[in-house]
């Protein structure tokens, strides 16, 4: 309280109850605004890991769209943040990105009765985080190419533009905090040319901890090797890893929704027609079923399998809104 963060007690619960209930609207939604707050805040406290969870029931309409994108810049790398929308009144982009550059969750609170509910999960999720500022850390060595560096589950969230260099050929790439979890990653290097039946060290992976104190190397939790091999082996050549395939697919999946959905805002019905009938193939064949069911209220499938589908005539606001901010979520591959 008195501006400070304090620890949730039945007397401080109390004291909060009381100051809400001295609060009147005004000053509209400034999102920028609550992220700088809340990082001077949780900067205050000698902790490792900081989080932060927005609620919001409005669009960001009372600061410009670069004022929350400076916040967003300056807070990066500070603090992790969940964002929720609450209702159906928010801009899903607006919320998506927040919690992309504060490495965070996303998601909608349709039906506002559910809020206590999302909310405790999001608490228990928070307190399950043990390390803080992860990287994965990325060695390449001369005449290596990145084409990029992806999270593809649980979640699809391209990490290639957020790349610090950490020494000579080697680069951090920010994962966030780390509870009893586990993330998948797709990693794309192009390797110089070789003979047949060469091979080489294409790439070293590393999950690192920053030292305590910000002098000292940072603490390697756990490494691996890519390798590239030259064959002449045509079968080995052409197929594809099927992990690498399937995540292949959920990124291209959480990439036609959105582009489906942009076209028919703007009336391409067409055009939306095929990206979302794309959606609901890809959905079906990776066996992503809360995916395919979250299309099902947006189109009407006719087969699944060929990606034949219709849009439908009306849509619940809530269920378009619920598809587009849960797109990027994925399934790991079929056992």
């Amino acid at each position: 309280g008195n501006g400070q963060l304090a620890v949730a007690d039945a007397r401080t619960k109390a004291q909060a109850k009381e100051a809400l209930r001295r609060l009147s609207a005004g000053g509209g939604t400034a999102i920028g605004t609550w992220l700088r707050l809340t990082d001077r805040l949780l900067g205050a406290a000698d902790v490792d890991i900081r989080h932060g969870i927005l609620l919001t029931d409005g669009r960001n309409e009372h600061e410009a769209p670069e004022d929350l994108r400076a916040a967003l810049d300056s807070c990066a790398g500070r603090f992790t943040c969940d964002a929720r929308g609450v209702g159906t009144d928010w801009e899903v982009k607006e919320v998506t990105s927040i919690a992309s550059a504060l490495l965070g969750t996303a998601d909608i609170v349709a039906d506002p009765t559910g809020l206590a509910a999302d909310f405790t999960q999001m608490m228990e999720n928070a307190m399950g985080k043990e390390v803080a500022d992860v990287a994965l850390r990325l060695w390449t060595p001369v005449g290596v190419e990145i084409r990029f560096v992806k999270q593809v589950a649980p979640t699809v969230e391209d990490l290639t533009g957020r790349r610090t260099e950490a020494g000579p050929r080697a680069g951090d790439y920010p994962t966030g905090s780390w509870g009893d979890e586990s993330r998948d990653y797709h990693v794309c290097v192009l390797v110089p040319e070789a003979g047949i039946g060469q091979e080489m060290l294409a790439a070293r992976v590393s999950l690192t901890l920053p030292d305590p104190s910000g002098a000292g190397a940072p603490q390697v939790l756990s490494q691996g090797l890519v390798r590239a091999v030259w064959t002449d082996d045509m079968v080995a050549s052409t197929s594809i890893n099927p992990q690498v395939a399937h995540y292949t697919g959920q990124a291209e999946l959480a990439q036609v929704i959105q582009q489906g959905l942009d076209a028919r805002k703007s009336g391409d019905f067409d055009g939306a027609t095929a990206k979302l009938g794309r959606a609901v193939q890809l959905a079906s064949a990776s066996g992503n079923q809360d995916t395919a069911k979250l299309l099902s209220k947006v189109v009407d499938v006719v087969d699944a399998a060929t990606g034949t589908v219709r849009l439908k005539a009306k849509v619940a606001e809530a269920d378009e809104m619920t598809l587009e901010t849960r797109s990027t979520k994925t399934v790991r591959v079929k056992k």
